[in-house]
């Protein structure tokens, strides 16, 4: 169950080529509270006091640190021998996520600098490397407690509070070397289109001012091995788009291979770049012929409608964070979610590893892809979150297993955002910047509730048993919708202004059900048995869908995080609850 391609814990596995080596592991490491580091050119000579494993915040135990109280600047130190095979290439150093602002030099010299802490970034640092020596990379990584910033889930004072964790700082995903040619591609962006059996690739080169030749792309399409098509087309300007026609191609074990939950077929895609007739680069990837769209309130995926099981996932693990602490604990939580009878996960307030994607895609997981917040409105925020957004929408845009976008989570950020035209401008314009890349996956604007301009109506309702809810939702939509209610007692649906457009309607909280501690805290009254949990779980899950309207929930949630202990599972990942009674009730 993998792509042609596959390379265990590759950090980019939509996009892969062969000449490549991690940077994770042991770094030097040094705090900075002063913001001395530069004036004292630490850039050339750390003098490191700490040893970090890289990709673990120092916040976590996996870090060797382990050191949770907030520190604004974090330095750290590597030397890279760079391997004979590179000699003659481009070598390309890649940073999957460092929180927040990452300043990077190369044996002193300034490579770059790039704000967000959830989006990946690169340089191309050939220029400052010696050649047959070890060569010093070095970064500086900025933090703040400034709500204007994204930072999802990750606390601003002291101490954690309500759903608010211990922050992270600094590199949190893998650091990596890349080797390429000048002239190579440095993007495809991957759109399939099932009404017209074809898929179109968007490309974009890199040097191809500087190319001693004609240049020709070659795009060959297989599934699962055998051949469905190759096409090529001689490129004379960097971007260009390839349209590969299937329909004729549909004769082979191929046909109607739609990507779906229950059968999530996948395209492997060769490209091949010739300059003057010589190879001068591959690259693989993959792509899942599929289709989201919504008709008469419902959720279709390739033209069916589609009812969405889904889970909440924070994806926190105790001794790492918010870094996955292998890829094999990638798979595992995946399957922890499929076995309980889930087909979708709401990845809430992080933007995850892509090899979590990757997996997503190959098992047949739908994802909503969701923004870490901002929790006050202000010129910053909306340029700092408008930035990163649009670089995550354009990253993750070839993933079949996404199937919405979720920028914005109960008006954080947006507070006022029932009455406040500005607050409302920013989630429109946000919506329609993020069609303007994507426009074949829902938005939702504000999950939960106030929404403005969104393909989706989402409400959040943590009410404790069926009755309750049916009391509250049962005959009550048009009351619900049109703002004669509220949707939870106490938020409107619709920001004022906006008015119900017909969108299906999901419930993408509830639940949050935990046993008795006194260690942490869940939703409503905690539980003293396993029986009283089912009886619970099940009078929710059987009343959401018995309500006709209705096309979907969201569960809270996979595990426990930190204080919050209302998970399925466990922070360690133990059941906590046999995983065949979840699936017995959410297939009921």
């Amino acid at each position: 169950m993998t792509t042609k391609a596959y390379i265990k814990d590759y950090p980019r596995p939509q996009f892969v080529r062969g000449g490549w080596q991690t940077l994770n592991g042991e770094w030097g490491f040094r705090f900075d509270d002063q913001n001395t580091g530069e004036h004292g050119k630490w850039q050339e000579q750390l003098n490191a006091t700490h040893t970090i494993t890289v990709p673990y915040t120092y916040e976590t135990q996996a870090s060797g640190i382990g050191i949770q109280e907030f520190h604004p600047r974090v330095w750290y130190n590597k030397a890279v021998l760079i391997p004979g095979e590179a000699s003659g290439k481009r070598v390309i150093l890649h940073f999957q996520a460092v929180d927040y602002h990452a300043k990077v030099w190369v044996n002193g010299i300034l490579a770059g600098s790039h704000q967000g802490g959830y989006a990946a970034f690169s340089f191309d640092i050939t220029p400052y490397l010696i050649s047959g020596k070890e060569n010093s990379i070095t970064l500086k990584a900025e933090d703040s407690n400034d709500c204007t910033q994204p930072r999802g889930k990750q606390r601003w004072t002291k101490d954690n509070f309500e759903c608010f964790y211990v922050q992270s700082t600094g590199i949190w995903q893998t650091v990596w070397l890349e080797y390429v040619e000048e002239q190579r591609l440095d993007s495809v962006k991957i759109t399939p289109d099932i009404d017209r059996s074809c898929v179109s690739f968007d490309v974009q080169l890199h040097g191809l001012e500087t190319a001693a030749g004609k240049i020709l792309l070659e795009a060959a399409v297989t599934f699962k091995g055998v051949p469905v098509k190759t096409t090529s087309q001689w490129m004379d300007r960097p971007r260009q788009t390839i349209e590969v026609d299937l329909l004729h191609e549909a004769s082979g074990p191929w046909k109607r291979s739609y990507w779906s939950p229950a059968q999530p077929n996948l395209y492997d895609v060769e490209f091949t770049l010739y300059v003057g007739g010589k190879v001068v680069d591959q690259v693989h990837s993959y792509f899942g012929m599929r289709k989201v769209s919504i008709q008469n309130g419902k959720v279709l995926l390739n033209n069916t409608p589609v009812y969405q099981r889904i889970i909440l996932d924070q994806g926190y693990w105790t001794e790492s964070h918010l870094t996955p602490p292998s890829e094999e604990a990638i798979v595992a939580d995946i399957d922890y979610i499929l076995a309980m009878g889930y087909n979708s996960v709401r990845k809430h307030m992080k933007i995850e590893d892509a090899r979590f994607l990757y997996w997503c895609d190959v098992k047949g997981l739908l994802v909503w892809s969701e923004m870490a917040a901002t929790f006050e409105f202000h010129d910053r925020a909306v340029e700092s979150f408008t930035n990163e957004w649009l670089e995550i929408v354009r990253q993750q845009y070839n993933h079949p297993s996404i199937i919405t976008w979720v920028p914005f989570n109960e008006s954080w950020g947006v507070p006022n955002i029932l009455h406040d035209q500005r607050q409302q401008k920013f989630t429109e314009g946000i919506y329609h910047l993020t069609k303007a890349i994507d426009p074949y996956r829902p938005v939702i604007t504000n999950d939960g509730w106030e929404h403005t301009v969104s393909d989706i109506l989402t409400l959040h309702d943590y009410v404790e048993m069926g009755d309750g809810f049916l009391s509250r939702y049962g005959d009550n939509k048009e009351a619900i919708v049109n703002k004669e209610t509220t949707c939870n007692q106490w938020k409107y649906a619709f920001a004022e202004g906006y008015a119900y457009q017909g969108q299906p309607i999901i419930i993408s909280e509830f639940g949050g059900i935990a046993f008795q501690s006194d260690k942490g805290w869940g939703y409503g009254h905690q539980v003293a048995s396993e029986e009283e949990f089912l009886n619970r779980f099940a009078s929710l899950t059987q009343a959401i869908k018995s309500v006709d309207y209705i096309c979907g929930y969201c569960y809270t949630q996979l595990t426990d995080v930190q204080q919050e202990i209302n998970g399925l599972l466990t922070e360690a990942r133990e059941p906590k609850i046999p995983l065949d009674k979840i699936k017995e009730i959410n297939l009921k």
